[in-house]
């Protein structure tokens, strides 16, 4: 029998930034027993992915070994860490553990998916601690920008893991916890074998700021707003969300939540206890009486969301409440690298409309949840861990989070999506790859990114489609055969419409076609495919999808 080893195996987060999903198994190889941290999503856009809902890892390695996993564990409630929770726990069927505030929200996922919420069980912070075969592991608090995150520390018998998750240095963050440096030195005293560390601000030089330091700041701005304000953020951060309250009512405004994501956050804030003191709010339908100077609205959707308040709010009317020539707009959060284009389009729409646009371009307004370059470091140094892994990441971050690591003489190692690490020696060392992999949620189903559904939808997205309907009888044509064409020009270059260009050249096929090619419906497919093609092509430049379909009357 091969020697017990300690492996961790990102499935998801790992050269890019989203869709977490990582593993961590101990015992011999290939019979390793496993944990599971964190189930997330990432989201599609319109050029690779049309039509899709949401995407998460494809789990097929954790599903063949769904016998060996012991537990999963959520460290935060951000989508791309708990969003795929209750569409690939039925694949792996482990228990669930997260601490109260992620755990309420995760119930609700599981209600929402018809699956029993009682799968899902509420752990104390650190140092309480849940067993799961081999390993022991505690949610020990660290500062970010939703409440109760956690690093988790991950005891086996191969050593002591810390993965982070997402974290700041943030020893003021209003809501939710401290970063607490007594409580990670007392963690690492006794050695950390490895580090798992998060690497998204990586490239940011300046250490990173606390949430206290906003306040003022935003006090001001809406005390001297004249008409009406609003302002959007991240609806899970719910220490902004009572900032931005509390200038409202500083300066005299009724609240007004806008968004089921915003009023779902506040709510689940509240009956977790995290959220403490929160000003009042009206329902929008009362906000309709209140003068325009005296509201403040807080609206899901900063990142450009289509369906979100923020950008209904752009186009017009959103539940009675419209914004006017003198308004103001804050956006108190950054916007992820892809999201430029839908936060533009509603920047400008509100510009035309005559509201200020306030963004966080000064850094007055909004402070990032991620720990900077120089906080890394600082963590690094804190921990002391034998070896470094970085995660959450492009690759670009991972890399130079591993150069950072090296200034300090920490061996790291580069490990994007399915790279096995080996975590037993004093380095870490590669031990294999796995096939790692996208899934996407369509509609109500599951679906491969390789199974060719998307990329057809691009190719008739790109290219249009051409439905080609011929009837024979005894192997002869009756009639013509007809065309029905969608997302294509109705006529090309030789004036004539492109329907009847394409029935004259497969009617002239059809009649000029042998008995042994009239018989058969493969062979026949197969040319009229090519003669639509080659005839879009000629009288428009582009070669459609083609659907033929043969009718035979017997």
């Amino acid at each position: 029998m091969s020697q017990s080893r300690l492996i961790y195996l990102p499935l998801g987060g790992a050269g890019e930034i989203g869709m977490n999903t990582y593993v961590y198994g101990v015992g011999p190889e290939d019979d390793e027993r496993l944990i599971v941290v964190d189930l997330g999503v990432t989201f599609p856009d319109m050029d690779t992915t049309p039509g899709v809902d949401l995407i998460m890892a494809d789990v097929d390695w954790l599903q063949e070994r769904a016998d060996r996993v012991e537990a999963i564990f959520i460290t935060h409630a951000h989508e791309d860490h708990i969003g795929a929770l209750a569409m690939l726990l039925p694949m792996i069927d482990a228990p669930v553990y997260a601490r109260a505030f992620t755990a309420h929200l995760g119930r609700m996922k599981l209600e929402e998916a018809g699956i029993d919420p009682e799968k899902v069980t509420t752990v104390s912070p650190w140092p309480e601690t849940v067993t799961a075969g081999p390993f022991t592991v505690g949610f020990a608090p660290i500062s970010h920008s939703i409440p109760e995150s956690s690093g988790l520390v991950i005891d086996t018998p191969h050593g002591r893991v810390v993965h982070t998750g997402d974290f700041k240095l943030d020893r003021a963050p209003g809501v939710g916890e401290p970063f607490d440096d007594d409580m990670w030195a007392d963690i690492a005293k006794d050695g950390v074998q490895a580090l798992v560390c998060d690497s998204t601000n990586v490239f940011s030089p300046n250490p990173g700021r606390s949430e206290s330091d906003l306040p003022d700041a935003i006090r001001d701005l809406v005390a001297a707003a004249p008409g009406m304000v609003a302002a959007t953020t991240f609806a899970s951060n719910i220490a902004r969300l009572k900032t931005l309250a509390e200038a409202g009512q500083a300066a005299g405004r009724s609240i007004v939540l806008l968004g089921r994501a915003m009023r779902r956050m506040v709510t689940a804030g509240v009956e977790t206890g995290v959220l403490t003191n929160f000003p009042s709010v009206v329902s929008p339908e009362d906000a309709a009486s209140i003068p325009r100077e005296n509201l403040m609205l807080l609206t899901s959707g900063s990142q450009g969301e289509h369906r979100a308040a923020s950008a209904q709010l752009s186009r017009g009317k959103y539940l009675g409440l419209e914004l006017k020539e003198g308004d103001t707009f804050l956006f108190s959060s950054k916007v992820i690298p892809g999201n430029e284009r839908s936060v533009s389009k509603i920047v400008n729409a509100f510009s035309e409309m005559g509201v200020e646009v306030v963004d966080d371009s000064g850094g007055l307004y909004h402070v990032s949840g991620h720990a900077n370059r120089p906080d890394l470091a600082f963590v690094h140094r804190l921990i002391k861990p034998k070896m470094l892994v970085p995660m959450h990441g492009e690759h670009r971050h991972l890399r130079a989070h591993v150069a950072l690591g090296e200034e300090s003489g920490l061996p790291s190692v580069i490990a994007p999506n399915g790279t096995m690490v080996d975590l037993t020696g004093d380095a870490p060392k590669i031990a294999g790859y796995v096939e790692t992999g996208r899934t996407y949620k369509d509609g109500i189903v599951l679906i491969g990114a390789m199974d060719g559904i998307i990329r057809d939808r691009i190719r008739m997205a790109l290219n249009g489609h051409v439905t080609v309907t011929a009837i024979l009888e005894d192997d002869e044509p009756i009639g013509e055969p007809w065309c029905e064409v969608m997302g294509l020009p109705e006529t090309g270059i030789s004036r004539a419409p492109l329907v009847d260009v394409m029935e004259e050249d497969l009617s002239q096929f059809l009649n000029r076609a042998d008995a042994k090619t009239l018989r058969n419906d493969e062979k026949l497919d197969e040319a009229m495919r090519r003669i639509v093609r080659k005839t879009a092509s000629d009288e428009i430049g582009k070669k459609p999808e083609v659907t033929i379909v043969i009718s035979r009357i017997s």
